[in-house]
């Protein structure tokens, strides 16, 4: 058995493993790459996932970074079948449109830019339409199910704990007379979280892919994370300004409805403070949790058996039309805004953003992993200003990163939970994690359990035996795809131009960083007009 690592590999997104064993090649999930504009790239470069020759795709759950791709994948020839539990097949069915149309907006708004300026337009990453025959292509499969997609392939979907019907997958590969069990973790979910069950643990396997996002790191406990989201409306109740909640559309934003409504219960939000959830998407997967709460937890269960919908508080207003957004900040007053996305780079989040970051009496609230290379990330690291919408924002509001509302384990709870697994001869490979979170992560595994830690790098491919040490073959060594020369062209020009546009951001930079980006730009320039021709 092979797999290649065309995603999630020493990075948090763009999950994507793709599975060769005997006459069938499959992948599991179909992310988008995101962050810098490097990585996103990568969407683009697909020519290594051969959309035509996988046989099936398996989807450990419904966020982007593990399902965006798909209709790209459509659109570039994928006819087989993708199988997901039932609440994440519901989920696509909002998440795969509500992408498509950013695709298609984002696509317009650099096309009119381009034709402005004499050039080209561009095309987007997929459509409306690729995105409704992605659709046409899932098929569902229930938690403990065992699913045969193809001869000697035996998967089962188990609970991970993390989202609403997210699962890991437990996979029996047959070949020449011996099963081999790998397991791919998907997002492992943090113990007692808020509405979703708690992870299973498989217990046995000879390979384990494992994610590792906060490998290098714990999160607060649930009580003291609480408390600081009440320190935060309290901040800035008292200063009639507005507390702004970047959050992803499935399952963060549910979470965070969930929280305000325990705030409420206690006291401990203003009865005249209303809390706006400010996106049509988690508007639609809010109502796709009601229709769910079979997965729901025991306490969630409770809740609504006593008639207290944990989904609901008196203060929630939700916003569904461009002008009930835009009324947001024009209403004087203190607010809660939570809107999408989770890492401030796209949607009406940068709106909010952009009326609340300069004031001082506001707060921002992040509640999730914020990537490299994103808005949030650059938030949280202590920017001063950060560009949005072609200016720079001071940033004067008070910051609030509270990773305990993350649905992703921390580090001491991912050790526990691979400490159920029974298998001594377990061979764990982390993915899903920036490198320096691995490296922590591996050193504990090891100084733990003594298990072998692997960490592959993107377009790794690694091939699997049963007793035997894993052998790698690194993406260098790896038959180079052809190289569309037009394509890379394009792309260094729009990056240099960008940059020309931004002159007064990279004047404003320090003196020797200045000067690395001047040496940059000035070692493109021979390249470019070479293939300019």
């Amino acid at each position: 058995m092979k797999v290649q690592c065309l995603g999630a590999a020493r990075t948090v997104t763009g999950s994507c493993f793709v599975v060769t064993t005997g006459e069938n090649r499959f992948a599991v999930d179909c992310g988008l790459h995101q962050g810098g504009a490097e990585t996103e790239r990568r969407n683009w470069q697909i020519g290594p996932y051969r959309p035509g020759e996988l046989d099936f795709i398996l989807i450990t759950h419904a966020h982007l970074d593990h399902t965006g791709l798909l209709p790209r994948l459509v659109a570039a020839g994928y006819r087989g079948p993708v199988y997901a539990t039932p609440p994440t097949a519901d989920l696509l069915k909002i998440m795969l449109l509500d992408s498509a149309h950013i695709q298609e907006m984002e696509a317009l708004w650099k096309s009119r830019k381009r034709l402005r300026h004499g050039e080209k337009g561009v095309d987007p990453l997929y459509t409306i339409s690729d995105a409704e025959k992605t659709l046409g292509l899932i098929k569902t499969v229930r938690y403990e199910e065992s699913l045969n997609p193809c001869r000697g392939v035996k998967v089962t979907f188990r609970d991970a704990g993390h989202i609403l019907g997210a699962a890991l997958l437990d996979m029996e590969v047959e070949e020449d007379g011996i099963t081999t069990r790998t397991i791919f973790s998907g997002d492992i979910g943090r113990p007692a979280q808020l509405i979703v069950k708690d992870p299973v643990t498989p217990g046995e396997a000879d390979f384990l892919f494992m994610e590792s996002t906060y490998g290098n790191r714990d999160h607060k406990s649930e009580k003291d994370s609480l408390d600081e989201l009440a320190e935060a409306v309290s901040y800035s109740y008292s200063r009639g300004e507005k507390v702004i909640i970047p959050a992803f559309a499935v399952e963060r934003t549910q979470e965070m409805i969930y929280c305000f409504h325990l705030l409420d219960r206690d006291g401990r939000l203003p009865k005249d403070m209303p809390v706006y959830v400010d996106s049509p998407l988690a508007i639609q997967a809010t109502e796709i949790f009601r229709r769910w709460a079979e997965y729901f937890d025991d306490e969630a269960q409770a809740l609504l058996k006593a008639h207290e919908d944990p989904l609901t508080l008196p203060q929630l207003r939700l916003t569904r039309t461009t002008s009930e957004s835009i009324g947001i900040n024009e209403t004087p007053g203190p607010a809660v805004v939570i809107s999408a996305s989770g890492m401030a780079d796209a949607g009406r989040i940068k709106h909010h953003l952009r009326h609340n970051l300069w004031r001082e009496g506001a707060s921002v609230v992040f509640v999730g992993f914020q990537a490299q290379g994103t808005t949030g990330r650059r938030i949280v690291e202590g920017a001063q200003r950060v560009r949005i919408f072609n200016e720079d924002v001071a940033v004067k509001a008070r910051i609030f990163t509270i990773n305990g509302f993350s649905a992703h384990a921390g580090q001491s709870q991912l050790i526990r939970w691979l400490g159920n697994f029974t298998s001594p001869r377990l061979q764990v490979f982390l993915v899903h994690g920036e490198h320096t979170a691995q490296l922590a992560l591996a050193e504990k595994i090891r100084e733990t359990y003594g298990l072998p830690v692997l960490i592959p790098d993107h377009l790794e491919e690694l091939t699997l035996k049963k007793g035997e040490i894993p052998a790698r073959i690194p993406a260098a060594e790896r038959a180079a795809p052809p190289v569309n020369w037009q394509e890379v062209l394009e792309g260094l020009a729009a990056a240099v131009e960008d940059l020309r546009c931004h002159r007064a951001a990279l004047e404003a930079l320090p003196r020797e960083e200045q000067l690395l980006l001047r040496e940059r730009i000035e070692s493109l320039m021979p390249f470019l007009s070479r293939y300019r021709a």
